[in-house]
Protein backbone atom coordinates (compact mmCIF):
# COMPACT_ATOMS: atom_id res chain seq x y z
CA UNK A 1 0.00 0.00 0.00
CA UNK A 2 1.41 3.14 -0.94
CA UNK A 3 1.98 6.00 1.60
CA UNK A 4 2.23 9.00 -0.91
CA UNK A 5 2.07 11.79 -0.46
CA UNK A 6 1.41 11.45 3.64
CA UNK A 7 3.97 9.55 5.12
CA UNK A 8 2.59 8.92 8.61
CA UNK A 9 6.37 8.51 10.24
CA UNK A 10 7.83 11.97 8.74
CA UNK A 11 5.60 14.09 10.86
CA UNK A 12 4.49 17.17 9.28
CA UNK A 13 6.47 16.51 6.46
CA UNK A 14 4.66 15.64 2.85
CA UNK A 15 6.30 13.27 -0.15
CA UNK A 16 6.83 14.89 -3.37
CA UNK A 17 7.55 13.39 -6.94
CA UNK A 18 10.76 14.24 -6.74
CA UNK A 19 12.84 11.30 -4.95
CA UNK A 20 14.14 12.19 -1.53
CA UNK A 21 12.80 15.49 -1.05
CA UNK A 22 9.98 16.62 1.08
CA UNK A 23 7.48 19.45 1.42
CA UNK A 24 6.11 20.69 4.60
CA UNK A 25 2.15 19.93 5.68
CA UNK A 26 -0.05 23.29 6.10
CA UNK A 27 -3.59 24.51 6.54
CA UNK A 28 -6.68 26.54 5.67
CA UNK A 29 -7.49 28.69 8.06
CA UNK A 30 -10.93 30.16 7.96
CA UNK A 31 -11.82 33.00 10.36
CA UNK A 32 -15.21 34.29 10.28
CA UNK A 33 -16.50 37.80 12.42
CA UNK A 34 -20.18 38.10 12.25
CA UNK A 35 -22.05 40.69 10.82
CA UNK A 36 -22.57 42.14 14.71
CA UNK A 37 -19.17 42.44 15.68
CA UNK A 38 -17.79 43.78 12.14
CA UNK A 39 -19.17 47.34 13.66
CA UNK A 40 -17.93 50.37 11.29
CA UNK A 41 -14.58 52.18 12.54
CA UNK A 42 -15.34 54.79 15.17
CA UNK A 43 -13.42 57.93 16.50
CA UNK A 44 -15.44 57.31 20.08
CA UNK A 45 -16.10 54.18 20.48
CA UNK A 46 -13.58 53.20 22.75
CA UNK A 47 -13.66 56.39 24.84
CA UNK A 48 -15.73 59.95 24.63
CA UNK A 49 -13.96 62.93 24.21
CA UNK A 50 -11.16 63.93 27.41
CA UNK A 51 -11.03 67.18 28.09
CA UNK A 52 -7.38 68.68 29.00
CA UNK A 53 -6.99 69.28 32.59
CA UNK A 54 -3.28 70.46 32.20
CA UNK A 55 -1.88 67.44 33.56
CA UNK A 56 -1.31 63.81 32.74
CA UNK A 57 -4.63 61.59 32.67
CA UNK A 58 -4.55 57.79 33.05
CA UNK A 59 -7.81 56.59 32.39
CA UNK A 60 -9.26 53.42 33.12
CA UNK A 61 -12.89 53.62 33.36
CA UNK A 62 -15.95 54.43 31.06
CA UNK A 63 -14.38 52.54 28.67
CA UNK A 64 -16.33 50.75 26.00
CA UNK A 65 -14.39 47.05 24.70
CA UNK A 66 -14.13 46.70 21.21
CA UNK A 67 -16.23 44.00 19.69
CA UNK A 68 -13.34 42.06 18.24
CA UNK A 69 -9.72 42.37 18.29
CA UNK A 70 -8.80 45.35 16.48
CA UNK A 71 -6.33 48.35 16.34
CA UNK A 72 -7.20 51.22 18.55
CA UNK A 73 -7.30 55.23 17.33
CA UNK A 74 -7.13 58.57 18.78
CA UNK A 75 -8.60 61.83 18.11
CA UNK A 76 -7.73 65.30 18.94
CA UNK A 77 -9.68 67.95 19.18
CA UNK A 78 -11.20 71.49 20.56
CA UNK A 79 -9.28 73.84 20.60
CA UNK A 80 -6.77 73.45 17.58
CA UNK A 81 -4.04 75.96 19.31
CA UNK A 82 -4.38 74.05 22.23
CA UNK A 83 -3.58 70.54 20.87
CA UNK A 84 0.21 69.19 21.34
CA UNK A 85 2.18 66.62 19.74
CA UNK A 86 1.02 64.69 22.16
CA UNK A 87 1.14 60.03 21.69
CA UNK A 88 -1.28 58.48 23.71
CA UNK A 89 -0.64 55.03 25.28
CA UNK A 90 -3.04 51.81 25.33
CA UNK A 91 -2.64 49.07 27.53
CA UNK A 92 -5.08 46.29 27.36
CA UNK A 93 -4.53 42.34 26.22
CA UNK A 94 -4.33 40.75 23.02
CA UNK A 95 -6.13 38.14 21.16
CA UNK A 96 -4.65 35.32 23.35
CA UNK A 97 -5.44 37.42 26.67
CA UNK A 98 -1.77 38.53 27.02
CA UNK A 99 -0.88 42.27 28.60
CA UNK A 100 0.15 44.29 25.51
CA UNK A 101 0.30 48.03 25.46
CA UNK A 102 0.92 50.30 22.52
CA UNK A 103 2.16 53.76 21.97
CA UNK A 104 0.02 55.69 19.68
CA UNK A 105 2.06 57.74 17.07
CA UNK A 106 2.04 61.56 17.56
CA UNK A 107 -0.60 64.27 17.03
CA UNK A 108 0.09 67.26 15.13
CA UNK A 109 1.05 70.35 16.69
CA UNK A 110 -2.36 72.71 16.70
CA UNK A 111 -3.97 70.33 14.30
CA UNK A 112 -7.42 68.27 14.96
CA UNK A 113 -6.95 65.07 13.70
CA UNK A 114 -6.67 61.19 14.06
CA UNK A 115 -3.65 58.88 14.74
CA UNK A 116 -3.85 55.07 14.01
CA UNK A 117 -2.65 52.33 16.19
CA UNK A 118 -1.32 49.14 14.27
CA UNK A 119 -1.85 46.50 17.23
CA UNK A 120 -4.91 44.56 17.42
CA UNK A 121 -6.59 45.08 21.34
CA UNK A 122 -9.38 42.46 22.66
CA UNK A 123 -9.53 44.75 25.53
CA UNK A 124 -8.44 48.33 26.54
CA UNK A 125 -7.82 48.00 30.13
CA UNK A 126 -6.20 51.36 30.56
CA UNK A 127 -5.30 54.93 28.41
CA UNK A 128 -2.40 57.24 29.34
CA UNK A 129 -3.03 60.77 27.53
CA UNK A 130 -0.26 63.14 28.26
CA UNK A 131 -1.24 67.25 28.82
CA UNK A 132 -2.07 69.49 25.94
CA UNK A 133 -0.97 73.11 25.44
CA UNK A 134 -4.01 74.36 26.78
CA UNK A 135 -7.20 72.61 28.41
CA UNK A 136 -9.05 73.47 25.18
CA UNK A 137 -7.92 70.06 23.81
CA UNK A 138 -10.08 67.01 23.89
CA UNK A 139 -8.39 63.62 22.96
CA UNK A 140 -11.03 61.00 22.10
CA UNK A 141 -10.34 56.96 21.71
CA UNK A 142 -11.54 55.17 19.01
CA UNK A 143 -11.12 51.99 17.10
CA UNK A 144 -9.64 51.45 13.28
CA UNK A 145 -10.42 48.59 10.52
CA UNK A 146 -8.06 46.23 11.46
CA UNK A 147 -8.62 43.43 12.38
CA UNK A 148 -6.47 40.81 14.89
CA UNK A 149 -5.67 37.82 13.28
CA UNK A 150 -5.64 34.61 16.23
CA UNK A 151 -2.22 33.23 14.94
CA UNK A 152 1.47 34.36 14.98
CA UNK A 153 2.08 34.34 10.94
CA UNK A 154 5.86 34.50 9.86
CA UNK A 155 5.18 36.13 6.73
CA UNK A 156 1.71 37.11 4.81
CA UNK A 157 -0.47 33.92 4.06
CA UNK A 158 -3.83 35.13 4.07
CA UNK A 159 -5.19 34.39 0.35
CA UNK A 160 -8.50 36.24 0.56
CA UNK A 161 -10.83 37.94 2.42
CA UNK A 162 -14.36 38.33 2.16
CA UNK A 163 -17.00 40.89 2.70
CA UNK A 164 -21.23 40.09 3.09
CA UNK A 165 -20.30 36.89 1.85
CA UNK A 166 -18.78 37.95 -1.10
CA UNK A 167 -15.12 37.53 -2.14
CA UNK A 168 -13.09 40.76 -2.65
CA UNK A 169 -11.54 41.32 -5.73
CA UNK A 170 -8.73 44.02 -4.20
CA UNK A 171 -6.45 41.55 -1.64
CA UNK A 172 -6.72 43.14 1.99
CA UNK A 173 -3.81 44.79 3.36
CA UNK A 174 -1.84 42.14 5.86
CA UNK A 175 0.06 42.83 8.74
CA UNK A 176 2.73 39.54 10.38
CA UNK A 177 4.73 38.63 12.85
CA UNK A 178 6.30 35.68 14.11
CA UNK A 179 6.89 36.56 17.34
CA UNK A 180 3.89 39.25 18.65
CA UNK A 181 0.43 37.82 18.64
CA UNK A 182 -1.26 41.68 18.11
CA UNK A 183 0.96 42.34 15.49
CA UNK A 184 -1.12 40.35 13.06
CA UNK A 185 -4.19 41.86 11.37
CA UNK A 186 -5.93 42.34 8.05
CA UNK A 187 -7.20 45.38 6.79
CA UNK A 188 -10.21 44.26 4.18
CA UNK A 189 -10.72 46.80 1.33
CA UNK A 190 -14.06 47.34 1.75
CA UNK A 191 -15.07 49.67 5.01
CA UNK A 192 -16.35 47.50 7.50
CA UNK A 193 -20.39 48.61 8.22
CA UNK A 194 -21.60 45.51 10.44
CA UNK A 195 -21.78 43.11 7.20
CA UNK A 196 -20.25 39.36 8.00
CA UNK A 197 -15.98 39.16 7.28
CA UNK A 198 -14.26 35.73 6.63
CA UNK A 199 -10.53 35.54 5.99
CA UNK A 200 -8.66 32.49 4.47
CA UNK A 201 -5.11 32.06 5.04
CA UNK A 202 -2.40 29.29 5.76
CA UNK A 203 -1.06 27.85 8.62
Amino acid sequence: MSLFPKNPTAGQLLQSNAPGVTVDESFIAHLQIAAALATVASTTGIKAAVTDNGAQQVITTGITQPSVPRNITATAGGIATDIKAIQVIIAGTDYAGAAISETLPAFTLDTAGSVTGSKAFKTVTSITIPAHDGVGATTAIGFGEKLGLPHKLPYNTVLFAAFDNTKEATPPTVAVSASVLADNTVDLNTALNSKIVDAYYVV
